[in-house]
């Protein structure tokens, strides 16, 4: 990847260009002239180029990563014109492979998901269909995982929101603590390094389910049992899979999708 240019400057893409340049990347990025204040960031802190427009971008970029909301697709479509064979790596959940081709016939269209962890190079990094270019171009962001089907693409993309819901959950953790006394930067701490151990205390033993992991600890009679039952007799994942459920039809039914 030589040339990468970015149509949209958002949130997400900004995390994506400072990643990649913290993981060594030093070929020219090109960004959108939308997000005015967000570009100018990017020129100061990561060397990019800002153009005058999408076209522009297109224009002097090798590789593409789209970056709008889904419901921008269609209008940066009808902006540009992408060179035969150019690769459009999308960011936009819920548009499909078929959409994108329909936007961009001229482009080789590659699906992403990442989350704000790829400004640190820790996000999971799920690409659909594999891409030898696409994979390259992203891989130094964090953990790739690579997809052949569409439809395990859009579980992969559940999967990316319940990063946004674990804050939501930690931090209600973290408020329980505080409130029966500890001080607030110590309960972030317990409630960070005990989900830090439990994921590398998984990583580490793949060949073990979860839930079994969860009962070696939850033995009869300890407190983590007592708990349990709890969360248990509240049915307390029942909720989690609730959510995942809208969230998976509401990717399927989208309209224009």
């Amino acid at each position: 990847m030589q040339n990468l240019g970015i149509l949209g400057v958002g949130e997400l893409t900004e995390k994506v260009v400072l990643g990649l340049r913290r993981g060594g990347y030093d070929g020219n990025i090109y960004l959108s002239p939308r997000n005015h204040e967000r570009a100018t960031s990017l020129l100061a802190d990561s060397g990019c180029h800002l153009m005058e427009s999408n076209q522009a971008v297109v224009d002097r970029a090798d590789c593409l990563l789209l970056g709008v909301r889904p419901e921008a697709v269609p209008v940066v479509a009808r902006e540009v014109t992408l060179k035969p064979g150019q690769l459009l790596i999308s960011l936009a959940a819920g548009v499909s492979l078929d959409a994108l081709a329909e936007h961009f016939p001229e482009a080789r269209c590659i699906r992403a998901m990442l989350s704000y962890a790829a400004q640190i190079n820790q996000s999971m990094v799920v690409v659909c269909p594999p891409d030898a270019e696409a994979e390259r171009a992203l891989k130094s962001l964090g953990n790739l995982v690579v997809l052949d089907q569409e439809p395990a693409f859009e579980l992969a993309t559940v999967a990316a929101c319940m990063n946004g819901w674990f804050y939501f959950l930690l931090h209600d953790l973290q408020q329980w603590l505080t409130e029966k006394g500890l001080p607030s930067d110590k309960a972030r701490d317990l409630v960070l390094g005990n989900l830090q151990d439990c994921v590398a205390s998984a990583r580490h033993q793949p060949e073990h389910a979860l839930s079994t992991l969860g009962q070696n600890i939850a033995t009869p009679g300890t407190f983590t049992a007592n708990g349990l039952d709890v969360l248990n007799h509240q049915q307390a994942s029942a909720p989690w899979g609730a959510a995942c459920e809208i969230v998976l039809d509401a990717l399927l039914t989208r309209p224009n999708r």
